[in-house]
């Protein structure tokens, strides 16, 4: 088996990212595709009281353990199966569950924080970063918290100036730099996507005699 393509994708919450991901794996043809969605790889606060983990926050490179993340994903650059960490967002912890990853031709992962790691950078052969305006990825994610997390308007809102919008500033938004390509308008950027998707399958292609 050849070493896979790792393409990863970056952008701030709510900018369409998992979309664009999502997407791209599914528009691969020829080939078996892994999805490694950093979200999984949250570090495990059970040993905390409900309260204290609603007010942590969850968009500093310290929540995520990024080292289990870097092994799993360098596990897939071997051509390894891994088991994938289950995380739940409405009680914040991390499940016993794990889900199988098998190795795959290509690999497409994809986090906020993405590109914060310098070994992620690395591994990723193609480095792709969404971006949307500030107050539809507002938006999107008041949207996606209340219906899929049960999060009231007022703790959103609240997360969402204390801590999702400085370190977006701090640390998403610099990832912009280390980005070959981005994507404006995330997912409804189609155009942007084929031509992703089309880069993707030139470098699967086996080289001519």
């Amino acid at each position: 088996m050849m070493q896979p393509l790792i393409i990863g994708v970056a952008g701030g919450t709510g900018s369409g990212k998992s979309t664009v991901a999502r997407k791209v794996a599914e528009s691969v043809v020829g080939a078996s595709v892994a999805f490694l969605e950093m979200d999984a790889y949250y570090r495990n606060y059970a040993h905390l009281a409900m309260a204290e983990r609603r007010h942590l926050n969850w968009d500093h490179p310290d929540r995520l353990d990024l080292d289990h993340f870097v092994r799993h994903l360098e596990a897939l650059r071997r051509g390894e199966a891994i088991e994938k960490p289950v995380y739940d967002f409405v009680t914040h912890t991390r499940s016993a569950a794990t889900v199988a990853v098998p190795p795959a031709d290509v690999v497409v992962t994809d986090g906020i924080l993405l590109f914060v790691d310098e070994r992620v950078r690395q591994l990723c052969d193609v480095k792709v970063f969404v971006d949307a305006d500030a107050d539809v990825r507002l938006v999107r994610r008041i949207r996606r918290d209340m219906a899929r997390r049960g999060r009231p308007l007022g703790e959103i809102l609240d997360q969402y100036l204390t801590t999702v919008r400085p370190m977006h500033l701090q640390f998403v938004e610099p990832g912009k730099r280390y980005a070959d390509v981005i994507v404006p308008d995330g997912g409804h950027n189609q155009v942007a996507i084929e031509l992703l998707v089309g880069h993707i399958q030139r470098r699967l292609a086996p080289p001519r005699a």
